[in-house]
């Protein structure tokens, strides 16, 4: 049968492969074309990020490297990343292309740090002030249920 089916003996049958041969080549012909276009637009986003790079902005390098931009060479297509604590400051100089993640200038290490800080302060201060709003109800609910027992 598969004989019959491969040298196209029986009409039907060698027009139906034909078909189902066209339809997968057309697919992969489509397959092909949108991976093509979506690399394209991967590849440009990429060079839009790195051509928006500024000074003080957080950079995460394909090494894993994270720090703050402090110098650009456009000339030699490369940058300087601080890295490190204030006592203990590194600077790497890196090519652009090694840029994984980039995020909004904050300034320094010092200052995003400082941030941070402000930022969990407000968080810790706003938990402690619900619970206080709290206890007295239950204590309210407790002598309730005290008097009515």
């Amino acid at each position: 049968m598969l004989n019959n089916l491969l040298a196209g003996t029986t009409g039907g049958n060698s027009t139906m492969i034909t078909v189902v041969f066209i339809v997968i080549i057309v697919a992969m012909i489509g397959l092909l074309i949108w991976q093509t276009i979506s690399g394209k637009k991967k590849q440009k986003e990429a060079q839009n990020m790195v051509n928006q790079l500024k000074k003080g902005d957080r950079v995460k390098t394909i090494g894993g490297v994270c720090g703050f931009v402090v110098e650009i060479n456009d000339a030699e297509n490369t940058f300087v990343l601080e890295t490190g604590t204030d006592d203990n400051k590194s600077y790497v100089k890196f090519d652009k292309g090694a840029i994984y993640q980039t995020a909004p200038a904050n300034g320094s290490a010092v200052e995003a740090a400082a941030q941070a800080e402000k930022a969990e302060e407000t968080v810790t201060e706003e938990k402690v002030e619900p619970a206080t709003e709290e206890a007295p109800k239950k204590a309210k609910r407790k002598r309730r249920l005290e008097d009515e027992i």
